[in-house]
């Protein structure tokens, strides 16, 4: 997909031409889901043993002790998983020219001449979160991939410091700025895009109704007057007629 028609050169040769900027995880979410993660983990692991060794007592035992090996699965791999946003949550690889994001156990590559960065907002649940939790504020950043469905958002909360927040958020806005990947016209629009849109072809549609009737009601008054001038002549044509034939009877 050719997007360079939105580059702005000037503004891409201002951007770091080599290096990568990694962003690690907030240390204190990272200790947390350590300690959930293993507590979990090892309480699963006592149900999946205690529901295999009374197995033989009914089938009840056995699907605990298969829900408890499920859960100690889950548990376990998020608690490997902390390692991984350890190193890097969010990376800004200006080698390869993507933006990486860490998700799970995949990582995220979105390029930049796709890319869009602009202010987040919380869900219901982070805004309670951040109400309880949160005391010195929070901010939020949707990193963007602008052809695909999926967004992803980031906040201070997800991050190692505030000055980390704040280094990645004028990271992605100058490579977006300097892509300009947002004004594609094949760009994924969001709901409130596309009502925008509505409201401007509806708008649309409502001037050109009226031009239409304002073009019907010229014509009719332009018959209108056409009729009137035709009654005026007939009228003008019969009073001459009769005077003729007053003239003649005389």
């Amino acid at each position: 997909m050719d997007t360079e028609v939105f580059e702005n050169k000037e503004l891409i040769e201002k951007l770091p031409k080599e290096g990568v900027h990694c962003y690690a995880g907030n240390p204190g979410k990272i200790t947390r889901n350590r300690v959930v993660g293993l507590i979990m983990f090892l309480l699963s692991a006592a149900l999946a043993v205690f529901g295999f060794m009374n197995a033989a007592n009914g089938m009840l035992m056995l699907i605990l002790g298969g829900l408890g090996v499920i859960l100690a699965i889950c548990f376990i791999l998020v608690f490997c998983q902390t390692f991984l946003v350890a190193k890097f949550r969010v990376a800004v690889d200006y080698n390869n020219k993507n933006v990486v994001l860490r998700y799970r156990y995949s990582k995220i590559l979105i390029p930049f001449e796709n890319f869009d960065a602009r202010d987040g907002a919380p869900d219901q649940a982070e805004a309670m979160i951040d109400k309880n939790f949160n005391k010195g504020g929070n901010a939020y950043l949707i990193l963007d991939d602008v052809f695909e469905d999926a967004c992803y958002q980031t906040s201070i909360a997800d991050l190692e410091s505030k000055e980390d927040f704040e280094k990645l958020k004028s990271d992605c806005v100058a490579i977006a700025d300097a892509y300009g990947a947002r004004n594609s016209k094949d760009k994924v629009k969001f709901y409130y895009e596309k009502d925008n849109d509505d409201e401007k072809g509806s708008s649309g549609d409502a001037d050109m109704d009226a031009i239409i009737a304002e073009a019907r009601s010229e014509q009719k008054a332009a018959k209108k007057v056409a009729s009137s001038e035709e009654s005026e002549e007939d009228s003008e044509e019969t009073s001459g007629e009769e005077t003729e034939e007053k003239k003649e009877e005389e």
